[in-house]
């Protein structure tokens, strides 16, 4: 996405080529987007029949950019007679203003011709080149192009107007225009983007944004959120950048669902502007010491969706919590089991965990007890649907063959999974990490159980049961002889022996045995794993191992932090500050913004990190990451009504101060700095 501009405000987004043109493509999502149609496909700028060429951009705030342009090729621009400022915003709705300079000593006409179409292309058709099935229709009017597409009852429209009389056709406006010497005309544009519902008006209208804000509005909105989080004094330069980076990402990211009017996180941009259940709750976990307020309407949402029936084709089974929710034409016409589909085995857990941890913060004791029923479901949804062998571990199999996810893992593309030769085992599959999250789902429910639901009979049951599964996984996913956990169980119980970083999710569990920690730590910060920049998702000796593979040898940002968290809890400060320190120095070269992944090559073949070519950027997990380490690197654990603060620096970072720290405690400050030299040699020596 380098050579790509994007602006977004929740799940409405453009993204566009360095010119601020949009051309028709099938291969990656370019254009207008909201909740997962596109509205926009087409939108090509030519001053008098010429192309524009990009002198600078002006990527602003997320929610809009500036392009200043000059017609010809780059070696003529010395010789330009005209420039154009091409000025955008997003919000529900999108606006353009275009502004055309003549700078030569004479009156000029010019033809300034703004080419406009709409293939209301739903994500899932672009990521799988599909084809429409519905029909579309171009109607013209005074200053204004209507573009509607209908299949039945989905009915979505595209409405183009200008502020300056224009010659309109079914392709676009024609602007014929005369400006006198040096100077300027303007004409502003505005896109409206239209989802009908069934009673022939936009369903978002009755949200409280109404589905269309202006940028003042959203201005307001975001920094309101960025001021109430706590404020960062630092010597570290990229930390303090990134942080700055991610409050303002969140703040962008976030958007309004349809079902609840609530505002909710949009996992990535660009194919993952929805509700995820994994994404969603890790990025609530890394956000919640920072932000609690933007917690429950995630829980709330995943608890209202909790699958309640046995459906093959979304993968739903009772007591599931969800894996992705989407509003588009694939999912409304069941091409797709996104409405919602429930194919992830994690979700469960992590949703139990979440709920554990937001009271542990906060003090919501109400959303605790409210949501017992939930919780309990989603515990017995582990142990039965969850539990397809009956041996205890947590497993997974597509009921959907045909489109459901075959991985419902973290590591969901096809080859994500795999033995160390590169062979692909059968299904069903049982990942480590899930057994980590189920027991440290136990254990947390058991203390709700106790504390909460006035039940300490199943908070016994639920404490014994955890018991039995971390001595159980110790015995039958440790590999003796090369001292890690194996990456899964297969369906014949064999060892899924590749080496990933999978095994640091286990120590963020807790389930791992502490004679063994120090082994998976070692691994973890090992040439094999570790790339200098963060840890790889498959070690590089692997036979699956590629780093430019999606889940086998990139590095994925979120994944560090949760290793970071986990060898923190283990006591292994140190080490969890070296992936700090590498994360926030890999950060720097994203200008604050971490993407989804990076590639995994060795940090001393390059001078920087090298990009993933269709990482997703801003991605809500990625963007939490900042947040989840500065919490590790100051030590922030809440016990009881205290936060415990015990920082742990690493090296050459400087001073650390967290200022307002929200929680039930009230607000707190935290100050921690990394050890002087003298004092890193006091420790050396002993």
């Amino acid at each position: 996405m380098k050579d790509l501009v994007s602006i977004l405000d929740g799940n409405t987004f453009l993204v566009s080529d360095r010119r601020g043109d949009i051309e028709p493509s099938f291969d990656f999502p370019t254009g207008l987007f909201s909740f997962d149609t596109r509205f926009l496909s087409s939108w090509i700028l030519t001053l008098n029949g010429e192309r524009l060429h990009a002198l600078s951009i002006d990527e602003g705030e997320s929610y809009r950019t500036r392009f200043f342009l000059a017609p010809g090729e780059p070696t003529h621009y010395l010789d330009a007679k005209a420039s154009v400022i091409r000025s955008r915003a997003i919000g529900g709705s999108f606006d353009e203003e275009l502004t055309v300079l003549n700078h030569s000593g004479e009156e000029v006409e010019f033809t300034l011709r703004i080419d406009i179409g709409a293939d209301f292309a739903d994500l899932f058709e672009i990521k799988h080149a599909r084809q429409k099935r519905g029909r579309s229709k171009a109607t013209v009017a005074t200053d204004e192009l209507r573009l509607t597409y209908r299949r039945d009852a989905f009915h979505r429209e595209t409405v183009v107007s200008t502020s300056m009389p224009a010659q309109v056709d079914v392709a676009g406006m024609t602007f014929r225009i005369r400006i006198g010497r040096h100077g300027e005309w303007t004409t502003r544009l505005h896109v409206a983007t239209v989802v009908y519902g069934a009673r022939g008006e936009d369903i978002r209208a009755t949200l409280p944004y109404g589905g269309s804000r202006n940028a003042e509005a959203i201005h307001t909105e975001q920094q309101q959120l960025i001021d109430r989080a706590p404020k960062l004094g630092c010597d570290c330069q990229p930390l303090a950048g990134a942080y700055r980076r991610s409050l303002n990402d969140l703040a962008a990211l976030r958007y309004e669902s349809i079902a609840l009017g609530v505002r909710l996180l949009a996992a990535g941009l660009p194919w993952f502007m929805t509700l995820f259940g994994r994404d969603s709750i890790i990025t609530s976990l890394q956000v919640l010491p920072f932000l609690p307020e933007l917690i429950p309407p995630t829980i709330f949402m995943l608890a209202g969706l909790q699958g309640h029936r046995v459906d093959d084709f979304r993968d739903e089974e009772p007591g599931k919590i969800l894996h992705e929710l989407r509003y588009g034409e694939t999912a409304g016409f069941e091409e797709q089991p996104h409405s919602p589909y429930y194919g992830s085995a994690d979700s469960t857990p992590l949703f139990v965990i979440l709920i554990d941890e937001y009271e542990r913060w906060t003090g919501d004791v109400e959303l605790v007890r409210r949501l017992e029923p939930t919780v309990r479901s989603a515990l017995e949804w582990i142990d039965t649907y969850g539990d397809l062998l009956g041996t205890g571990y947590l497993w997974y199999q597509t009921r959907n063959p045909d489109t459901g996810l075959a991985n419902q893992c973290w590591k969901d593309s096809w080859d994500g999974i795999s033995y160390a030769d590169g062979r692909m085992p059968g299904f069903p599959r049982a990942t480590c990490e899930l057994q980590g999250y189920a027991y440290d789902a136990k254990i947390r429910a058991a203390r709700m159980a106790r504390e909460f639901w006035n039940d300490p009979a199943y908070a016994d049951r639920l404490e014994r049961e955890a018991a039995e599964l971390k001595q159980r996984f110790n015995r039958d996913f440790w590999i003796a002889d090369r001292e890690y956990y194996a990456l899964a169980l297969d369906a014949d119980g064999r060892h899924v022996d590749a080496l990933s970083s999978n095994i640091g999710h286990l120590l963020w569990s807790g389930i791992v045995d502490e004679s063994r920690a120090g082994r998976i730590a070692e691994h973890l910060l090992g040439p094999r794993l570790f790339s200098g920049w963060g840890v790889r998702t498959l070690a590089d000796d692997q036979g699956g191992y590629n780093p430019i593979g999606y889940h086998v040898g990139t590095v994925w940002p979120f994944d560090n932090s949760l290793i970071a968290w986990g060898l923190w809890r283990y006591g292994f400060r140190e080490e969890a500050g070296q992936i700090c320190d590498a994360m926030l120095a890999a950060s720097r070269y994203f200008n604050g913004r971490l993407p989804e992944a990076f590639a995994g090559y060795e940090r001393g073949l390059t001078d920087y990190p090298v990009e993933y070519p269709t990482a997703c950027s801003p991605q809500a997990w990625s963007t939490g990451t900042p947040l989840l380490l500065l919490r590790v690197m100051l030590g922030l654990e809440p016990q009881g009504e205290h936060l415990i603060i015990d920082p742990a620096v690493p090296p050459g970072m400087g001073r650390i101060e967290l200022l307002d720290i929200p929680g039930r405690w009230g607000r707190v400050d935290a100050l921690g700095r990394s050890r002087t030299p003298e004092e890193e040699q006091q420790r050396r020596d002993g």
